[in-house]
């Protein structure tokens, strides 16, 4: 099994890596202390192709795989979490999610300008009372003739209130549980669709996070995504792509702490010599590279398994959750070989703690990861029984 990059892949990663640390990295504290969402980066990143990277070329995008993604999301992270969480939930979610369920002509009017960049994509599941209950959506979606009017609120929203479009899922029939939602591409020129309060979050704070409102808000029938009643599968699809995303994210948070540490023990000298001498030091150091490259190792399976076409729940799954748990792990491990320097904005492995934190709650939290593998598991196991 070959576990690196072939010589494109390095290439792609490696541009990314440079625009990365010209562009996001110098700009990066900036952002996080102004909340500030760069619109203006997003449209470089759409000229890179980083904004549609595994949508086919026939609809705007690049053209790449999931192995692909995983590096540039990785890239991304190490310089900044907040950038890397709003380019994950652009093509990962809302861009994804149209692509695999879109009608031809709705691709056609909108694929485009998400994967350039002239869009911003958001992705409405989760609302205050459904959050890892995704079954518990009460917004609600009634058709109207050649219309659908979707009326409910949506809470912890990435975009909603910077972005052009949403998919929204919303409840078209009370009967059937998860068989009554179904998912819906909303633009959000649309009356009725409006962002509400904007989150003030302990990080990731470049990522635009609020609710969003919508009130008898109308969407052409051909807006539906799929079949109706079939949104809650297919958000569940869109996650087995997503979490590896977020995988990858956390992993490029985890090896930027990394790599911050390594450098400020290199030259921190204590007691007349570099602390990067001192055997604690290095032990720390050891297990914090040994903990990235199991992430990234478990994050590019899932990521060759997405390409090959394989389903991916058990492996997207593991993948998120032990990369986002290395990534909180590892950050405060850089805190602590900074020392007190560590606690303040002076350096950034402090924004990075305060990102990672986020990659074990967003896209199924920790405790839902481990409820799905072991669903997995045990069903393995009774298929081989």
């Amino acid at each position: 099994m070959d576990f690196g990059l072939n010589q494109d892949q390095l290439a792609i990663r490696d541009m990314v890596r440079d625009f990365a640390r010209r562009e996001i990295a110098p700009r990066a504290a900036e952002w996080d202390e102004a909340q500030h969402f760069p619109r203006e980066l997003f449209s470089r990143l759409g000229e890179l192709g980083l904004l549609g990277v595994v949508i086919p070329d026939d609809w705007g995008g690049a053209g790449l795989g999931y192995v692909e993604y995983a590096a540039v999301l990785e890239e991304i992270g190490a310089a900044d979490g907040g950038i890397g969480l709003s380019v994950a939930a652009h093509n990962s979610l809302c861009t994804n999610h149209l692509y695999l369920y879109g009608t031809d002509e709705l691709k056609r009017s909108y694929l485009p300008r998400l994967a350039s960049g002239e869009w911003i994509g958001a992705w409405g599941l989760t609302e205050p009372q459904a959050g890892s209950d995704a079954g518990g959506t009460r917004t609600t979606a009634v058709r109207d003739g050649g219309e659908w009017v979707l009326n409910g609120s949506k809470n912890f929203i990435t975009h909603a209130s910077v972005g052009d479009a949403a998919v929204v899922v919303a409840r078209t029939s009370k009967e059937g549980a998860h068989h009554g939602i179904s998912a819906f591409f909303v633009p959000f020129d649309r009356p009725g669709v409006s962002p509400g309060r904007k989150e003030n979050k302990l990080g990731m704070r470049a990522s635009d996070t609020s609710s969003l409102v919508l009130e008898d808000c109308r969407v052409p029938a051909d807006h539906l995504l799929g079949e109706e009643g079939e949104g809650f599968i297919q958000s569940m699809h869109v996650l087995d792509g997503g979490r590896i995303s977020i995988a990858a994210l956390s992993v490029g948070i985890a090896r930027g702490a990394l790599d911050a540490a390594v450098g400020y023990a290199a030259t921190r000298e204590q007691f007349g010599k570099p602390i990067a001498s001192f055997q604690l030091i290095r032990a720390k150091l050891a297990d914090m590279a040994t903990a990235v490259d199991t992430a990234r190792l478990l994050t590019q399976r899932a990521a060759a398994m997405k390409d090959a076409g394989l389903e991916t729940t058990r492996e997207s799954s593991m993948a998120k959750l032990h990369a986002s748990e290395v990534a909180v792990a590892v950050s405060e491990e850089a805190v602590q070989i900074h020392g007190g320097y560590g606690y303040t904005k002076d350096y950034p492995v402090e924004r990075a703690w305060r990102d990672a934190k986020l990659c074990t709650i967003g896209e199924g939290t920790s405790e839902i990861q481990r409820m799905v593998i072991a669903r997995e598991v045990l069903k393995a196991a009774e298929g081989a029984s």
